[in-house]
């Protein structure tokens, strides 16, 4: 493997030396040995950003299971470097803040930081993986992992609850998006995403191209939080503050936004990815602004504010997958709409990380979250009211921050949206721009809220839990850094350009540049008196309004029935699922050993029956068959004898003893065949076995059927008939149906030049399966160990009683 692979399987790597850190170093912090981590591998992946500028992306291949196209390949790009660059350099932060928010005494430290690792390395496996099936495992394990982290303070029934709900949510989301992997690989014949992006000519009139998209955006939607799936990530915020700031408003929510992008080359062109990502993003940006409104808890605020922006990125990269669509691309003002969605990407990391912060330094100072019990904190906290406000106002989009700038392409987009002239947008189009402003008027209203309702106002000491006080230095310290680059990239946008932004949209376009194509960006603080910015006015001036009225008509609120909500449906259809598995379970889960046999055999059955008839596999040729000598006919007649006996002795010990007897008359069979080294085994695993029996069933009552004699029961009779009829009927038609040249060819020519040993079976089994056979040794070992344990402790208790 190249050092990038081991780039990204470090933080696994690190994650498990993090116990021992605790032990022999515990007066110190975990977080200081963990911080290293993430500013190595930021700084190792910042070098990569020249080669992705001059389009130069760096791939490296590690084979993991070749034989199926299975291979760990990482591709480095700038949509990939973009938000690798992200997780690790959001997650030096992070750790940072963590550092001074976790108290080494309270916490569990070693646990929350193996699970920060844990999750910081799925992500880079996510983004920088170009095989599907590679991406898809790390993608799962985002989810395992963030479970682990929402439910770290376990002890609290709502934390529990959110990491379940995230987890059924999302990991029902990642099996759909494998499934349309398997789909598109189907179509593709591949694995690899770059080989599937240079056959989209084709891939449009495949039949199962619709299905394929259908369920990666289901994947895709329930990752990023997009309606109706984003009801995970408000109970997801019962999380400690750096888990929150880390994976719902950098890295694991933007998870989703990563799929849409990267597979955009696939999908933009046709008309249903169209509409179900532009619509699903603008919905689920006015919902999620509209429902952060009403909340009272300020971490609530924050999530459906994420909610909100992450449907404005998806709309953003829904409406700029029209540019795929057209033909002449000179000055199309389209591709603006995902230079638009990369850009507000970035902000929306640094001004939402920040905010995050800043809530978590609220909640830490003065032990509430609630804002009915806060205000008046910019006198005691100013410093944090000053973050507050540079974090808000640039997510309201209020100049002069770097979130004016992306709200103003993001209104140019909208509008542009209703000048296109395929998929009905002239007609229906109109929606987006409307949608949008309503949306910005309650992100404005929500901004305010945090700003003006926790920091001004009267201080109500009374109601707080703590004396409020500003935060230590190092607390602080991570939210400024993110603060610090909203002003930054607000007065400075072009820095990040050519950097970041054109690499990036160029990932999402590569057919384009393929045609010589290349987009300059270049950000402009003044456009003249366009719409975009009366637009901007308007979101201020009825927003203020809204805002300053906010107590005589948040009354619209009531409206909406608790019964009606998405939640509601969850909790109940959550419920109901537990009724019917409850009852199902009851039905076959009789602690009866038989009745499993009975299903599982009555399964077999069907399924193998019903394959070989669809298939038309039944096929049975003697020809090549041995013809049977009149000794195996009597040893067949011996062992169907002792088979009966078992079923009808009438005492354990006859049961036994004809056991034994089938078991060597098997081992006869292998002599006649000349296999003795089976012969013998077999012949010492019967003898241990019956004298194995004999000492278990020696210490158990007389097995008595004299009083009650055996009944006949017909569904045991046809189970027992169709098992045995299928075993030998697929028996036969396996060895009458060869489809490939039998191996043992291979065995013969090579048992003796390759091994040296004359004796095939011995070879085998000491070499071409060395391994299987010392696992199978192994497993013996350890079951022979449990059973003389058993047999010790049982004598010793023997003879202290």
């Amino acid at each position: 493997m190249s050092l990038i692979h081991w780039a990204i399987l470090s933080p696994f790597l690190l994650a498990i030396f993090i116990p021992f850190l605790r032990k022999y170093l515990r007066g110190i912090h975990t977080g200081w040995f963990v911080l290293v981590l993430p500013i190595v591998l930021f700084t190792y992946l910042f070098q990569f950003l020249k080669d992705t500028m001059d389009g130069n992306p760096i791939i490296k291949t590690a084979k993991w299971i070749p034989s199926i196209g299975v291979n760990f390949t990482v591709y480095i790009d700038g949509l990939g470097l973009l938000f690798s660059l992200l997780i690790t350099g959001i997650g030096a932060l992070v750790v940072l803040y963590s550092i001074y928010y976790l108290s080494k005494q309270k916490e569990s430290l070693h646990t929350f930081y193996v699970y920060l690792l844990c999750f910081m390395g799925a992500m880079l496996g996510v983004v920088l993986s170009d095989n599907v099936i590679v991406l898809y495992t790390f993608w799962e394990l985002t989810s395992l992992s963030s479970f682990l982290l929402i439910g770290y303070w376990y002890q609290r029934e709502k934390s529990r609850y959110g990491a379940q709900k995230s987890m059924l949510i999302t990991v029902f989301g990642g099996l759909s998006m494998l499934a349309g992997f398997i789909l598109l690989s189907i179509m593709t014949n591949t694995f690899s995403i770059r080989e599937m992006i240079s056959q989209i000519e084709t891939l449009p009139s495949a039949s199962l191209f619709l299905p394929a998209m259908l369920l990666i955006l289901l994947g895709a939607f329930t990752k990023s939080a997009q309606f109706p799936f984003h009801i995970w990530l408000p109970d997801a915020m019962e999380a400690p503050t750096p888990v929150s700031a880390y994976l719902h408003s950098a890295t694991m929510v933007k998870a989703g936004i990563y799929l849409v992008a990267r597979l955009s080359p696939i999908f933009a062109g046709s008309s249903e990815w169209f509409w179900i990502v532009s619509t699903f993003g603008i919905i689920t940006l006015f919902w999620g602004s509209f429902s952060a409104v009403k909340q009272t808890d300020l971490k609530a605020i924050l999530a459906f504010s994420t909610v909100s922006q992450l449907g404005m990125i998806m709309s953003l990269l829904g409406i700029g997958s029209a540019a795929l669509h057209y033909k002449h691309l000179d000055n199309n003002i389209y591709i603006a709409a995902i230079v638009a969605a990369i850009f507000h990407l970035i902000n929306h990391a640094t001004f939402k990380g920040s905010l995050f912060m800043v809530v978590g330094i609220v909640d830490h100072e003065t032990g509430t979250r609630d804002i009915r019990k806060l205000g008046g904190l910019m006198t005691v906290m100013p410093l944090t009211f000053t973050l507050a406000v540079i974090g808000s106002f640039s997510m309201a989009g209020l100049p002069p921050f770097n979130g004016f700038l992306s709200k103003e392409m993001f209104f140019t987009a909208m509008v542009n949206a209703t000048k296109l002239d395929i998929f009905n947008m002239e007609t229906l189009g109109v929606f987006f721009p409307i949608l949008a402003w309503i949306a910005s008027v309650f992100t404005f209203i929500y901004c305010m809220i945090l700003v003006f309702t926790t920091f001004t106002g009267k201080l109500q000491t009374e109601k707080l839990e703590k004396t409020p006080h500003e935060a230590p230095i190092g607390m602080l310290l991570p939210p400024i850094i993110l603060a610090s680059l909203v002003l930054i990239f607000g007065f400075f946008a072009n820095i990040l350009a050519p950097s970041v932004i054109e690499p990036a949209v160029t990932s999402i376009l590569p057919s384009l540049l393929e045609e010589g194509w290349k987009y300059h960006v270049h950000i402009d603080y003044w456009h003249g008196p366009n719409i975009e910015l009366f637009m901007t006015i308007g979101v201020v001036a009825i927003g203020t309004v809204l805002f300053l009225t906010l107590a005589k008509w948040s009354r619209i609120y009531n409206v909406f029935s608790k019964r009606l909500t998405l939640n509601n449906f969850y909790d109940h259809g959550l419920v109901s699922m537990e009724k019917v598995a409850s009852k199902v379970n009851r039905f076959y889960m009789t602690g009866v050993v038989r009745d499993y046999l009975v299903i599982i055999f009555a399964f077999l059955i069907v399924a193998l029956g019903s394959t070989l008839v669809m298939k038309n596999a039944f096929a049975i040729d003697f020809t090549h068959v041995a013809p049977i000598r009149v000794y195996e006919a009597i040893l067949a007649l011996v062992l169907v004898a002792g088979v009966v006996v078992i079923l009808f002795a009438k005492s354990r010990l006859t049961a036994i003893i004809a056991l034994g007897a089938v078991g060597y008359t098997v081992s006869l069979f292998f002599v006649l065949f000349r296999a003795p080294d089976l012969a013998l085994t077999q012949l010492v695993i019967e003898t241990v076995s019956v004298a194995l029996f004999l000492l278990c069933f020696y210490h158990l009552p007389k097995l008595q059927r004299k009083n009650k004699p055996l009944r006949f029961r017909l569904p045991n009779l046809l189970i027992s008939l169709g098992v045995g009829t299928i075993v030998t009927l697929i028996a036969l038609s396996s060895s009458s149906n060869r489809l490939i040249e039998s191996i043992s060819s291979y065995f013969v020519e090579n048992s003796y030049t390759e091994a040296g040993g004359k004796n095939i079976v011995n070879v085998i089994l000491v070499d071409f399966r060395g391994f299987d056979t010392l696992f199978e040794i192994t497993v013996l070992g350890i079951a022979s160990l449990g059973i003389f344990t058993m047999i010790k402790l049982r004598l010793s208790r023997g003879k202290e009683g």
